[in-house]
């Protein structure tokens, strides 16, 4: 049966992704029709606002579970199935970013340090959780166009760590296990993240 076929299809039981995961890995198709319907919405999510457009974004949906459903055989217990679908779609991300920056002729590394302190060195100091007004912002739809518009304009880095975290409920520890990197630079990119997005905000939060 072709991908296309069975894409649309939503979830029919309330399966374990563990058990859907041993079936799929069996080649069980009806098993990976119900991981798809679970979480597609979650992944597009996720990649419409790191991307910025609704056609990239369910492109990219799309290659995320077919690039599951090709190494199903790989995946392990040690990550939950959300961390590794958020895991493949991240690196897809990656890859758009630089095909765009080579097309623009643009040769800035995106491994390069988006600010030139800690926040991308692995630091491991505290960082003050002021998730509250980014969590009050997300709740009010009547800023949803400026929210989306201030959270393009964050760097990649701080705009997949605040939206895995204050939009799709990540704990710090997940996504350090997603983005494959240290707790304190995961704690870094989202304070950072929010300090940005609350300075573009202020003159909506304040009139």
């Amino acid at each position: 049966m072709a991908l296309a076929t069975f894409w649309n299809r939503g979830a029919t039981t309330m399966t374990t992704d563990t058990a859907l995961i041993a079936r799929c890995q069996k080649a069980d198709i009806v098993a990976f029709n119900e991981i798809v319907g679970r979480y597609k919405g979650k992944i597009y999510n996720y990649l419409y606002r790191m991307t910025g457009n609704a056609e990239d974004a369910e492109d990219l949906t799309q290659e995320v579970f077919v690039r599951m459903y090709s190494h199903i055989h790989t995946f392990r217990a040690e990550a939950s199935l959300s961390t590794w679908l958020f895991r493949i779609a991240g690196n897809l991300c990656v890859d758009a970013f630089r095909r765009k920056k080579k097309e623009r002729g643009v040769v800035s590394s995106l491994d390069a340090p988006l600010y030139n302190d800690e926040e991308d060195g692995g630091a491991t100091r505290d960082v003050p959780d002021i998730k509250a007004a980014p969590e009050i912002l997300f709740s009010r739809k009547e800023l949803g166009g400026q929210i989306e518009e201030a959270l393009a304009k964050l760097p990649a880095k701080l705009r997949s760590a605040v939206v895995l975290h204050d939009i799709e409920g990540l704990s710090y520890e997940e996504i350090a296990e997603v983005e494959k990197i240290p707790l304190g630079t995961v704690k870094s990119r989202i304070f950072n993240a929010r300090v940005a997005l609350r300075s573009a905000l202020r003159p909506y939060l304040e009139s």
